[in-house]
């Protein structure tokens, strides 16, 4: 079988696109203005979204899980929940261009985390990246000089959650479906938030019902569109477009939600687009698949 012809030019526009669609999640995210609380938010969002896990269903039902995967399964669902729960409420404190600065340290912790879960190896020059992105997250934050709010926090505590759900997807990931990998996500995900839904519960109006499907909508286009992206050209072609992602969450805070533009938000992240690109580079070079993608809110 020969080797798919790669296509940057439509790489770049399938990333783009892409982050199109992660930054639509945010800002419609936005629009709720904490009239449904976080945790109840995150649920609607997933549980509208099963309506897209129909394609996937012959492959669920055909799948023969260990007792062991499905333990997997369950604890990464949990975790997810937390992380998606910790996302939806910065996204009621804080600006959208801090969330998707921030939201790039995930595959930095996602680097870290694999060193001491998954056996892989830092070299000297992926080292000084991870510095470097950390380096960036100061210079958002800037500690000291500015009051850090709850969401910041949480920002913080999402980037890590994920990062331990992308790792734990890893361990079943050559021996399951992504189709089943991806379908089990949204159930366990939308079980796992019931609970928290339920303890918070208010009675959403149609209108916020309706922008969480659109939610559910943007982020699985996203997802999609992402993965043309991969298909077409390489990481490293890809990689660096999503500084976009960064650019729109900005014009966008700016235009439509009257926040400020805050350089240092846009120095930090370009930093850790920076840093994560390399990182991303360098596992090409090297033919290894460990540490993931810069893309968006995983939710």
């Amino acid at each position: 079988m020969e080797p798919r012809v790669q296509r940057p030019l439509r790489g770049i526009f399938w990333m783009a696109v892409t982050g199109l669609c992660f930054v639509m999640v945010t800002a419609l995210v936005k629009l709720l203005h904490g009239r449904v609380p976080a945790a109840e938010a995150a649920f609607l969002r997933y549980l509208l979204g099963l309506v897209f896990l129909i394609p996937m269903w012959r492959d669920l039902r055909s799948a023969n899980l260990s007792g062991r995967q499905i333990k997997l399964f369950g604890i990464r669902g949990f975790v997810h929940s937390l992380g998606v729960i910790l996302w939806f409420f910065a996204m009621t404190r804080i600006p959208i261009a801090e969330v998707t600065a921030m939201n790039y340290l995930n595959p930095v912790y996602v680097t870290v985390l694999a060193v001491f879960f998954l056996g892989e190896k830092l070299a000297a020059r992926r080292i000084l990246a991870i510095v470097a992105a950390l380096i960036g997250a100061f210079v958002i934050l800037r500690p000291g000089f500015r009051e850090l709010d709850a969401g910041h926090f949480a920002m913080m505590g999402t980037a890590m959650l994920f990062a331990v759900s992308y790792l734990l997807a890893k361990i079943f990931a050559d021996s399951v479906k992504p189709a089943v990998v991806v379908a089990m996500l949204s159930i366990t995900v939308t079980i796992g938030l019931a609970p928290f839904a339920v303890a918070v519960w208010v009675t959403p109006g149609w209108w916020d019902i309706f922008i969480l499907f659109c939610v559910a909508c943007f982020a699985t286009a996203g997802h999609f569109t992402m993965t043309l992206a991969f298909a077409e050209a390489p990481v490293s072609v890809t990689q660096p477009v999503t500084f976009l992602q960064l650019v729109w969450s900005v014009a966008l805070g700016a235009l439509v939600f009257g926040e400020g533009i805050d350089i240092w938000v846009i120095l930090g992240g370009t930093v850790i687009v920076a840093a994560v690109s390399f990182i991303s580079w360098r596992e090409a070079v090297l033919r290894r698949r460990i540490t993931p993608q810069i893309h968006a809110p995983k939710v």
